[in-house]
């Protein structure tokens, strides 16, 4: 695997806790204590796996910020696609369209 895209895609993991904290005012600790323990991509994936969205994802979408989920990171950029199956990104997909993501206009 990519060892640049895998870096790059954990910068972007701790990115989306920083903004959550400093743009939607959400401190998504679970999130952060994942990311310390799995590192970005394992987390994402172990997120992806879970049967529902986290209380994260819940939070963030009632805060009308769902572009800080995980699953929006992945859809609306194409180069993290290849990190996942595509049964995790078809999960991103239907969440995103489930919570009105899609339709609101973001993503693709």
């Amino acid at each position: 695997m990519d060892e640049s895209l895998l870096s790059a895609f954990e910068e972007e993991m701790y990115g989306i806790y920083q903004r959550a904290h400093s743009e939607a005012h959400y401190s998504a600790t679970r999130f952060h204590h994942m990311l310390v323990e799995y590192g970005g991509l394992e987390t994402a994936r172990i997120l992806l796996h879970s049967r529902n969205v986290s209380e994260g994802y819940t939070a963030l979408w009632q805060l009308g910020r769902l572009d800080l989920t995980v699953e929006a990171v992945i859809h609306d950029n194409p180069k993290w696609r290849a990190l996942f199956t595509q049964t995790g990104l078809d999960t991103c997909g239907r969440r995103l369209s489930d919570y009105g993501y899609l339709r609101s206009g973001h993503g693709s």
